[in-house]
């Protein structure tokens, strides 16, 4: 029988039904059982009834990959109580977590202020034997960040370096984003000046957004030409936030340039970057451009279609 066009036996995994005596009976590999855990938990409304008590003859025996899957569907669901349960759960079961698993955990209670029980993981998972890697230092600098704790975060950046794991860019994405949510823009520009590792088109991203959300066109095209010479082609959101920022200040010739050059790189317009930029033109009378760039971005679309 299929449901919502998936069979009742994919539903019977981790007993999603409301009775919890209802035993499971599971009769693929672990592999297969773990792919689909994870295309379960993609959704919140599967993670009220998790239980794994009662097993048929097979006796599935939930793997650290498993229960990795479940504690971070808990985590990124705010099921925080939970997930805490399922690990606890699975060292009863002599299951050893994972750095992945402490990674979700850290994350989780960090991203909602839960800075103590976060704490209290990484002492964990500094104790679990397995070497301090740079995501696990990443969840704690964002524990600290969430809770407004930055110079707590810098410190953990100077043990990194100390401890030869880092930091990496997405220390510095972390760091920068809590700033610049802080309003501390200043101070974000700062640290991205001081970066000791090479910036993404993340981190690009992030400060050209920042820049162009505070009216700096100049700083936001500064940063954008830096990037362009070190040889990073910018993303989708990045010309989307410098286009709509050139379009307030009025700034159409430039704004269609980049436009253009989105399109050349093969890169969609979003909907409302457009309505924008064909507002901004329409309100010069400049309808003759709306419809070449609207001609580009079919052809674009056209192109993409037969590829």
């Amino acid at each position: 029988m299929i449901s919502d066009g998936i069979s009742d036996g994919f539903f019977a995994i981790g007993n999603f039904r409301q009775n919890p005596d209802q035993k499971l009976k599971i009769t693929d590999g672990s592999d297969v059982i773990e792919n689909r855990l994870e295309f379960l938990t993609n959704s919140d409304r599967y993670l009220n009834s998790w239980r794994f008590d009662y097993f048929s003859d097979e006796s599935f025996e939930p793997d650290v990959v498993t229960y990795g899957i479940i504690i971070n569907a808990h985590c990124k669901a705010k099921k925080h109580d939970e997930a805490i349960r399922f690990f606890n759960e699975m060292e009863q079961r002599n299951c050893k977590p994972s750095p992945h698993i402490f990674c979700s955990l850290i994350n989780g209670l960090g991203s909602e202020k839960k800075l103590t029980q976060a704490l209290e993981f990484f002492e964990r998972s500094k104790s679990s034997g397995f070497p301090l890697e740079a995501p696990t230092y990443n969840a704690l600098v964002g524990a600290y960040c969430w809770s407004k704790r930055m110079e707590d975060a810098f410190k953990v950046v100077e043990e990194m370096r100390s401890k030869g794991v880092g930091p990496n860019a997405r220390t510095y994405d972390i760091i920068l984003h809590h700033l610049i949510r802080m309003q501390r823009t200043k101070e974000a520009y700062e640290v991205y000046q001081k970066m000791s590792c090479e910036p993404t088109v993340s981190t690009y991203e992030i400060m050209v957004r920042m820049f162009c959300n505070k009216e700096r066109l100049d700083m936001a095209i500064k940063i954008w030409d830096e990037m362009r010479g070190k040889g990073v082609l910018p993303g989708m959101h990045m010309f989307s936030s410098l286009i709509t920022a050139m379009c307030h200040e009025n700034k159409l010739d430039e704004a269609c340039e980049y436009f253009n050059e989105m399109l050349d790189v093969g890169i969609k317009a979003p909907g409302h970057m457009f309505s924008c930029l064909k507002q901004a033109l329409l309100d010069e009378g400049r309808k003759d451009k709306v419809v070449d760039l609207a001609v580009k971005m079919d052809r674009l679309r056209k192109t993409q279609l037969l590829s």
